[in-house]
């Protein structure tokens, strides 16, 4: 019996089915650095990849000397977002998500679970110079990691103006990279190249780091 022998792909041919662009297989993230994922504009803060927009403020928070996490600033609206490492085969959100609603309520404030656009989320009000504000904790549990979103101001209540900070932490890509990390541990960040090359030159020339390097684009800022 005769078999007839499969043809040899050509080079242009591999080449060609190369440069295919990968498909995401979820409709939305937040994605992992190792999973395919849709292109567009993000700060490049080494554990994590921000989307930005017209209208952004990022703001970098500080433990220390090290970057821990950011906030989104837009239209009278915080978004602080953190990422986490997490065992390999379970998550912990609903770990921090008790805690959370017991350190809430500990401050004199109170917090319930509801449905979102992230599943399960907690709805809090936190007692805020004589007044309670409303505050949105969002986790999603990641493959090695866990991001924790926390949505304040104006789109805490305001569906529309949260809807654009939603799809910020959609397009969210985490980057957990292969060394071993206690659950919980923060997945540390850094500048991105452009703004590292501006406090590099501001510190050789005796002048205090501003942290504002951009011409364009979303504003970093410092805050601890």
């Amino acid at each position: 019996m005769f078999r007839r022998r499969r043809r040899e792909e050509s080079p242009a041919a591999k080449a060609a089915v190369d440069e295919i662009p990968q498909v995401p297989a979820r409709e939305s993230g937040p994605w992992d650095a190792d999973e395919p994922y849709p292109e567009r504009e993000r700060v490049d803060l080494g554990g994590m990849r921000l989307p930005v927009g017209p209208g952004f403020e990022v703001q970098l928070n500080l433990a220390g000397d090290q970057i821990v996490g950011a906030v989104v600033l837009f239209n009278e609206s915080a978004l602080q977002v953190h990422a986490f490492a997490a065992p390999k085969r379970s998550g912990i959100w609903d770990e921090v998500r008790a805690e959370l609603a017991e350190g809430v309520k500990s401050a004199g404030g109170t917090a319930e679970e509801r449905e979102g656009a992230f599943g399960v989320e907690l709805a809090a009000r936190i007692p805020a110079e004589g007044v309670e504000q409303p505050v949105r904790y969002i986790g999603v549990d990641g493959p090695r990691w866990f991001l924790r979103a926390v949505i304040s101001g104006r789109a805490a209540q305001d569906t529309e103006v949260a809807a654009t900070l939603e799809d910020v932490v959609r397009d969210i890509v985490v980057v957990r990279g292969d060394e071993p990390m206690a659950p919980k541990e923060a997945i540390e960040l850094r500048l991105p190249p452009e703004a590292r090359q501006a406090v590099e030159q501001q510190a050789a020339g005796g002048k205090r780091p501003d942290l504002d390097p951009f011409d364009r684009g979303p504003e970093i800022a410092e805050i601890r």
